[in-house]
C-alpha cells in the first residue's frame, strides 16, 4: 500500500474504534443532548464506512450536533434502508449509501422492504464514482483489445469475471461486454470486492469487475491491472486507462453516486439546514483531497440534482435489466 493512500486510509479510519462498541453504550451526545444517526448499510472498517466516518466528523461541527455512524450491514444496504423507512421523520436518522441500494436493488429484488420513492427523501449528494474491468497481473494482457483476443484464443471465447454482488450493476455489465464483443463471459459472484480481489490475486480467477476504488491500489502496485472504466471521461488517478465508450461499449456516460437520505416526511426545513452543513464540509480542501484519493469524484448535489441523478441512472439499468432477462428474486 503506497505511502499516501495509506495515510488517507488511516486518517479516514481513525475515529472507527466506536463502531466496535455495542449500540447504545456510552455515546458522545451534542450539549443540548441531541445526536444524528447516520446509518450505514456496510461493516467497519468498510470503504463506505470510512467515508461516512469522515463525513460524520464534519457535519458535528458544522450542525453542533453529534453524528454518530450506525452500521448496519447486510444484503447490500437493504437492512439499513429497512431501518431507515421505520426511522421517525425527525432529522434524527439519516442513511448513507450509493447507487446500489437506491437504484439498483428495488428492481432485482422482488420485496426489498422498502421504496426509495415512497419511503425516502433526498438530503444531498457527494460524490460519484465509476466502475472498471481488472484482470489479474498475471494474465498476459496490459490492454482491453489484448483481453478480448486472449479470452477468444486462449478460453476458446469463455472465461469467468468476479463481479462483488450477485444481481449489481458487474453482473449485468459482464452480460453487456459479453454481447458487445462476442465473449462467453461467466459473472462469478462474490460476497463484497475483498473476497474477489484475493482470488484475483490468487489467480483463482482472472478478472473482476467493481468499483475503481476497489482495485486501484492494487493497480498501482502492479498487482492488477484496471484495463478500461465507465464512465463518460478518463479518471485523474488513471489517465493511461480508456472508457469503455472508447473501446464501443457506449450509453454509461452516468456514473455511479453516493448520497445521503432521511425518512419521507422529515420537514423541509430540517433538509435544507443538513443540505447547506454538507456542501460546506464537501467543499473543505482537505475533505475534498482525502475522497479523491479514495477513487471518488467529489460532487455536491443539491436534493433535487441527486433526485434526478437517481432517476437518470435508475432508468438507465431498468432498461439494461429487461433486456438481460434477469427476474427478481
Amino acid at each position: 500500500m503506497s505511502h499516501v493512500r495509506r495515510q488517507i486510509l488511516k486518517s479516514l479510519l481513525a475515529a472507527s474504534a466506536a463502531a466496535h462498541a455495542p449500540w447504545g453504550l456510552a455515546q458522545p451526545h451534542a450539549a443540548g443532548g441531541r445526536s444524528i444517526r447516520l446509518l450505514v448499510g456496510f461493516p467497519p472498517g468498510g470503504g463506505t464506512d470510512a467515508i461516512a466516518r469522515l463525513l460524520a466528523e464534519k457535519l458535528k461541527d458544522e450542525l453542533g450536533e453529534a453524528v454518530i455512524v450506525d452500521n448496519r450491514p447486510g444484503a447490500g444496504g437493504q437492512i439499513a434502508a429497512q431501518v431507515l423507512k421505520g426511522s421517525p421523520a425527525d432529522g434524527g436518522t439519516l442513511f448513507l449509501t450509493h447507487d446500489h441500494t437506491i437504484s439498483i436493488l428495488p428492481q432485482v429484488v422482488r420485496k426489498p422492504g422498502f421504496d426509495p420513492d415512497h419511503d425516502f427523501v433526498p438530503a444531498g449528494g457527494f460524490a460519484t464514482f465509476v466502475n472498471c474491468l481488472a484482470v489479474s497481473a498475471a494474465a498476459p494482457v496490459r490492454t482491453f483489445a489484448e483481453y478480448v483476443d486472449w479470452v477468444r484464443h486462449k478460453g476458446h471465447g469463455k472465461s469467468a469475471v468476479g463481479i462483488p454482488a450477485p444481481a449489481s450493476t458487474p453482473e449485468f455489465l459482464v452480460q453487456l461486454i459479453g454481447r458487445r464483443f462476442d465473449l462467453d463471459l461467466l459473472a462469478a459472484p462474490y460476497r463484497g470486492s475483498a473476497p474477489m480481489i484475493a482470488d484475483m490475486l490468487g489467480q483463482q480467477i482472472p478478472a473482476g469487475i467493481g468499483s475503481v476504488q476497489d482495485f486501484l491500489e492494487n493497480h498501482k502496485a502492479g498487482k492488477l491491472r484496471v484495463l478500461a472504466v465507465l464512465g463518460g471521461k478518463r479518471q485523474a488517478l488513471l489517465p493511461d486507462v480508456p472508457t469503455f465508450g472508447e473501446l464501443g461499449l457506449k450509453g454509461f456516460e452516468d456514473t455511479p453516486y453516493y448520497g445521503i437520505y432521511a425518512p419521507r416526511g422529515t420537514p423541509e426545513a430540517v433538509i435544507s439546514r443538513f443540505s447547506h452543513a454538507l456542501a460546506k464540509v464537501v467543499g473543505m480542501p482537505e475533505v475534498k483531497t482525502q475522497l479523491t484519493g479514495l477513487g471518488l469524484e467529489v460532487e455536491f448535489m443539491t436534493p433535487a440534482q441527486l433526485s434526478a441523478r437517481e432517476r437518470a441512472y435508475s432508468a438507465v439499468w431498468k432498461k439494461i435489466i429487461r433486456e438481460s432477462g434477469f427476474v427478481p428474486q
